[in-house]
Formats: C-alpha cells, structure tokens, sequence
C-alpha cells in the first residue's frame, strides 16, 4: 500500500520560514519523481516544485522560484520542501505527490497523493 504522509505545517508570520516533510513508503521512492502542489479554497491545485528521480533537476513555479527548495533523500524515503519568505498569498493545503514520469509538471502526471498539510502565512 502506497503511502505519502506530509509533516511540518502550521502558522508563520510573513518571511518566515517553514520546512515540509514528506515520508513515502510501498513504492520504489529512488524511481519516482516526487512534487509538491499547493490547493486553496475555491481554486485547482497549484504546482510549485518537482524533483526529477532520473536527472535530479529540480523544476519550480514562478510564484516560489528563489523562496522554495526541493531535496529528497533516498535513503529515508523522504521528500522536502524548504519554504523561505513566506508570504500570506503562500496559504494553503500543501500536498506531496509521486509520479513514475521523469519530468512531471502537472497534477494528472502524478498517480499518488499525501492528504496535506495546512500552511497559515499571517501577521
């Protein structure tokens, strides 16, 4: 059984800092690319950052290139996302996702999904 279980959420203050886990388990972790989206209330699923298992490039949107880093350790099935300068707009459910492609980008390329961890960016 597939499991993707997001830590390290919670309320910050504007340019603070947050780091998420995500602990991956039931798949071959060194052989999927792994991302991270952010979903708000009345809005699709927001694609931030992406690690490719493959080239190991990292690939980010816009929004959080220079403020988010994405790592990943093989060797304890983990995926990280370092978030720096938040900002309130930065609010949101933030879910990891495995997909078996190299490059993925998008939501329908990943086929497995954490539940979420809630991030709170306010003064």
């Amino acid at each position: 059984q597939v499991q993707l279980v997001e830590s390290g959420g919670g309320s910050v203050q504007p340019g603070g800092s947050l780091r998420l886990s995500c602990a991956v388990s039931g798949l071959r972790f060194n052989l999927y690319t792994m991302g991270w989206f952010r979903q708000v209330p009345g809005k699709e699923r927001e694609f931030l950052a992406a690690l490719s298992y493959r080239d190991r490039r990292a690939h980010y949107a816009d929004s959080v290139r220079g403020r988010f880093t994405i790592s990943r350790d093989n060797v304890k099935n983990t995926v990280y996302l370092q978030m720096n300068s938040l900002k309130p707009e930065d609010t949101g459910v933030y879910s990891c996702a495995a997909s078996g492609r190299s490059r993925a980008l998008d939501t329908f390329e990943y086929s497995d999904w954490g539940q979420g961890t809630q991030v709170t960016v306010s003064s």
